[in-house]
């Protein structure tokens, strides 16, 4: 069966100005459990997709949340083909942009020592031109350009410096957050359990909660309760949130910030 979720959009992969955001066309959730089982659900065209895969083939098909049955699934081949094809580009691009980052890093390294190589020649260029001052003249002139690159390429590697710096902020940012809702959660949980929605922790399976309503193991809570935990949760109520205890850990949770 699979289970409504979205994902957290986060600026974990901090882009820099004019790079294409990834899933800029569609947002995407694609996820394998622990038996190689991918689970996908994504926003494709105005339908909302949601499909389970094992060895790489179709076991399970929904659009719009009706479940579709197998015998109609080639009405749905083309759409499926699109999406996974996405997908498959998306994660290619995450790896050329990891590795992009990587490529920046070194080369504001080399930047900073090819700064400091421009430095130590334009020092060598006045000494010289102490000796001869016909070559001096020239000499002066390369002196400057070599300094205006020397600074130049200081600047460069100060500005990657700052980039990575601020990509490693916010990469503590979604962490904090990440552990933050995790901690709301297990308060939540500790609720519904109080509350007898549940009857203890470990019995929380799924969760669904939006701006309009809160559904628990696939049970849609009464006015009152949806009332009480969106007033106490507004982040998860206002986050379109979903959770899946598969395997009995706090780790299925996706909040989607429209």
């Amino acid at each position: 069966m699979l289970i409504a979720a979205t994902a957290l959009t986060t600026a974990a992969n901090a882009q820099k100005p004019g790079k294409k955001t990834a899933y800029a066309s569609y947002n995407n959730y694609d996820t394998f459990d622990d038996k190689g089982r991918e689970r996908i659900q994504t926003n494709w065209r105005g339908k909302t997709y949601q499909m389970e895969l094992a060895n790489n083939k179709l076991i399970a098909l929904a659009v719009d949340g009706e479940i579709i049955p197998s015998t109609k699934w080639s009405e749905y081949s083309t759409a499926i083909a699109a999406i996974r094809e996405q997908i498959r580009k998306d994660r290619i691009q995450a790896k050329k942009d990891q590795a992009q980052a990587k490529r920046d890093q070194e080369q504001a390294g080399r930047d900073q020592q090819q700064a400091k190589r421009d430095q130590e020649q334009a020092n060598r260029d006045q000494q010289h031109a102490k000796v001869e001052q016909e070559q001096a003249e020239r000499d002066q002139v390369q002196a400057k350009r070599d300094q205006e690159q020397a600074a130049k390429d200081q600047q460069q590697a100060k500005r990657d410096q700052e980039q990575a710096h601020l990509d490693q902020i916010q990469a503590k940012k979604d962490q904090e957050q990440a552990a933050e809702d995790q901690r709301v959660l297990k308060q939540m949980t500790s609720d519904l359990v109080a509350d007898h929605i549940i009857p203890n922790e470990e019995a929380l399976h799924d969760l669904s909660f939006n701006a309009e309503e809160l559904i628990v193991n696939g049970k849609k809570q009464p006015d009152s309760v949806f009332k009480k935990y969106s007033e106490k949760y507004p982040r998860f109520a206002r986050g379109n949130t979903s959770y899946e205890n598969g395997k009995r850990q706090f780790n299925g949770l996706h909040i989607h910030r429209n």
